[in-house]
């Protein structure tokens, strides 16, 4: 029997890898329910811990199905509970969601579920709270949840915002939204044709569907841990959404060309563009020196990274980086609301707050203004954002043009969404996709 640290104090994480296992979804929930912090950044603490796969996916699953369901199981500990929580007691609401999430949206088996997360309240120091938490999983077993609209996930204040730009499918953004995305592959040419990748992956039992929409993207129905995939070690694929790949043939730089990514972290479109290209000349930017090594893992891993350059910087300050040599296409991957990905981060719909909408969108106005300066006349800029807001998007695009001379819109194919304001707006689910926004922009006078 183990001991660790949580809130000062040590206590006992027994051997048993369940229990781990739901010990550390309740303090993965704590970090993200009770205290603001970033699902991401908790899992990348926790995973770690778990020695086993199958125990560092089902990790993942409790967090991510309690977090889709968190308005329904919020809603039953308010009936059940006969006083609320307290702010001590982040730990144990983070256990009673990640019992739910086992009993109703995995449909685990009942009796290892609540086993095991009676146990984890114990090896978490809370032995007085063992039989509540065991009385409320029970009565949750019993009685189910309350029905709950998708809708009421979205706060107030966003779920009007999506009704007003996408009336028509609001309702299937708000379902959409809280379902598991599915899993992406993008195939290394540089390494296989698609087709020959299927077959590795038919070969290997992995029910694989290829798609029209990316030259290089395949959809796994069922996903899989990414170590099982055939040669992801060695960069043959990577987890990449259809809409993040589609980027790549928005922007189509020529042979040769010198290319800015310039919001680069994790580095895959970057990736992407130089496993079709490898004689680009690309430099990736991040303004966040600690997500570089990500960029460069990337690089590494798919085979690319000798002909790209990758560098901490602020974009919307080319004083600061730019050697004065215009870039011949610039990718503007740009900070956003992040709500067209929910899907794959449900606690956006927790943190995200109004007043964040006003500075994305003065910085990706300044991000605009700043890196239109670097491209040559005749480059071409694709915009993106993983957003469904127009204020971040078409309003964006927009408002760019009317104080942009020498800016025009380029067309983009139909399979890359909704005609939005001279862009393309895919929306959540929509061809199995992401929620991305893109438009393309003609620097005039080449």
């Amino acid at each position: 029997m183990a001991t660790a640290q949580s809130g000062g104090r040590a206590e006992a994480v027994p051997a048993a890898p369940g229990v781990q296992t739901r010990a550390l979804a309740a303090r993965v929930l704590a970090g993200v329910v009770g205290r603001g912090r970033s699902l991401r950044t908790e899992l990348a603490t926790a995973l770690p811990r778990l020695a086993d796969g199958r125990d560092r996916a089902l990790l993942e699953a409790i967090c991510f199905a309690a977090l889709r369901r968190c308005t329904a199981y919020e809603r039953a500990l308010g009936q059940w509970l006969q006083k609320p929580l307290g702010p001590r007691d982040g730990e144990l609401k983070g256990l009673l969601l990640a019992g739910f999430a086992q009993l109703d949206a995995l449909a685990m088996p009942p009796h290892a579920a609540l086993s095991a997360t009676v146990d984890a309240a114990r090896a978490l120091g809370r032995e007085r709270q063992a039989g509540l938490v065991n009385a409320v999983l029970r009565r949750a077993q019993r009685e189910g949840f309350p029905a709950v609209q998708p809708a009421e996930a979205w706060p107030a204040w966003l779920q009007a915002r999506v009704r007003h730009d996408w009336p028509a499918q609001a309702e299937a953004v708000f379902a959409a939204s809280l379902q598991p995305a599915p899993l992406w592959l993008r195939v290394n040419r540089r390494q296989y044709r698609r087709e020959a990748y299927l077959e590795l992956l038919a070969g290997s039992g992995i029910e694989a569907l290829a798609t029209p929409l990316a030259a290089d993207a395949v959809r796994l129905p069922v996903p899989v841990p990414v170590a099982s995939l055939p040669g992801f070690a060695q960069g043959a694929v990577s987890v990449q959404d259809l809409s993040a790949q589609q980027v790549a043939d928005a922007l189509a730089p020529a042979a040769g060309a010198r290319v800015l990514d310039a919001c680069a972290a994790p580095g895959g479109k970057a990736a992407h563009l130089l496993e079709r290209d490898p004689s680009l000349r690309l430099l990736a930017l991040d303004v966040d020196p600690r997500r570089l090594q990500r960029i460069r893992e990337t690089f590494e891993r798919t085979g690319v990274g000798a002909t790209a350059q990758v560098r901490a910087a602020d974009a919307a300050e080319p004083a600061a980086w730019w050697d004065g040599e215009p870039f011949d296409a610039v990718l503007l991957d740009a900070p956003c609301s992040a709500t067209g990905i929910i899907r794959r981060q449900p606690d956006v719909l927790l943190h995200r707050r109004a007043g964040d909408l006003e500075a994305l969108t003065t910085l990706q106005a300044r991000l605009l203004d700043a890196l239109w300066g670097v491209l040559r006349p005749g480059g071409v800029l694709l915009y993106a954002t993983c957003s469904i807001l127009r204020c971040e998007n078409g309003g964006q695009i927009a408002a760019f043009l009317a104080r942009t001379a020498d800016a025009q819109l380029q067309p983009l194919p139909a399979a890359l969404g909704h005609a939005d304001a001279g862009g393309r707006q895919r929306l959540p689910g929509e061809d199995g996709g992401d929620g991305f926004f893109q438009a393309r922009l003609l620097k005039s006078g080449g």
